[in-house]
């Protein structure tokens, strides 16, 4: 099988705590190239017409009730036709022992058995999870990913600009760090994304004139997280002096990631602003926009009321004094 990309099947193993009956000679080689599975009950009746050998095979306790039912060559017969595909695995739910001719056949064709004890509908659900996680398309972007306050703030700046400096001072007022430097995205489905970090920089900082830090060693477990979804992007740049930057905050903009569209903003720096305070704001107001509240347009539908009462009330005074 191909193991130049791919989640390994042993990763596989181990994240859902699966028990191994055979393990084949290529076990550890084995990768898991689609988030699709496959219950292969149509299979074990004999139809083939639609197969996708690249899907972990699942067998639950409709197919070990119908194979009961069958005699112990029909079994043999059904198991050999299955396992003689390029299946990565075959999976036994609900902690249900397999027949014999299952273990010979696996045996025989050298395929990897396993067993969970989670119910079928459980253990699909949560594999196929896992696996659209992992195998989700992904890019590398250079910024600091930080969570407050249940949002997921990824900030965007050339190098010294100062994001590195401002996701510690967030940090010490009780925000997570997920990525520093380096932020691995992940396309979850049409409208998320998550973020994390590269695991050889995980939970690691760089301070210009400190050098490199842990933060889960200095501020403990609670200061960082594993990773997070990307709810808005903060774009820091330096101030530039005559630029005409949004006051009011009712456009709209938007950072396209992997497809995905990302509200976005940019935050001017220059000496005397406090970018922590500015981004945990950006953060809370990105939160009361997505539970249905704009400030920005609440304040100019207010300033609209105004003009217009104050606009009628001189109509009014105008039209009296044009009695005779």
């Amino acid at each position: 099988m191909d193991t130049t990309k791919g989640i390994a099947l042993t990763q596989l193993v181990e994240e859902m705590g699966m028990e191994v009956l055979h393990k084949s000679r290529d076990f550890d080689s084995i990768c898991i190239t689609t988030e699709d599975v496959n219950r292969c009950g149509l299979q074990l009746t004999g139809f083939y017409g639609y197969f996708d050998p690249r899907r972990i095979q699942i067998m639950g306790l409709v197919e070990t009730t119908y194979l009961a039912g069958l005699t112990a060559e029909a079994r043999r017969v059904s198991f050999q036709a299955l396992l003689t595909k390029r299946i990565p695995a075959l999976v036994l739910c609900r902690g249900i022992r397999p027949f014999p001719e299952c273990v010979e056949m696996a045996e025989r064709c050298d395929k990897p058995l396993l067993i969970t004890q989670d119910t079928t509908t459980v253990f699909m659900s949560r594999l196929i999870t896992r696996l659209h996680v992992l195998l989700a398309p992904t890019v590398t972007r250079h910024g600091v990913l930080v969570e407050i306050y249940g949002e997921g703030v990824l900030m965007f700046g050339e190098s010294g600009v100062g994001k590195s400096e401002t996701a510690i001072e967030l940090v010490k007022r009780g925000h997570r760090l997920i990525a520093d430097d380096a932020v691995e995205i992940r396309r979850i489905d049409d409208r998320t994304l998550l973020g994390s970090a590269p695991d050889l920089i995980r939970h690691y900082i760089e301070l210009r004139g400190i050098g490199v830090i842990d933060v889960r060693q200095l501020f403990g477990m609670s200061a960082v997280k594993l990773s997070q979804e990307i709810d808005v992007i903060v774009n820091l740049e330096p101030w530039k002096e005559g630029f005409m930057y949004d006051r009011l905050g009712l456009e709209e903009l938007h950072t396209t990631i992997l497809g995905v569209e990302v509200p976005s903003l940019t935050v001017p720096v220059k000496p005397g602003r406090n970018l922590a305070v500015i981004i945990e704001v950006a953060a809370m107001n990105n939160r009361q926009k997505k539970m249905g509240y704009n400030a920005a347009q609440e304040f100019t539908n207010q300033l609209g009321a105004h003009f217009a009462a104050q606009a009628a009330e001189e109509a009014g005074a105008a039209e009296g004094e044009n009695k005779p």
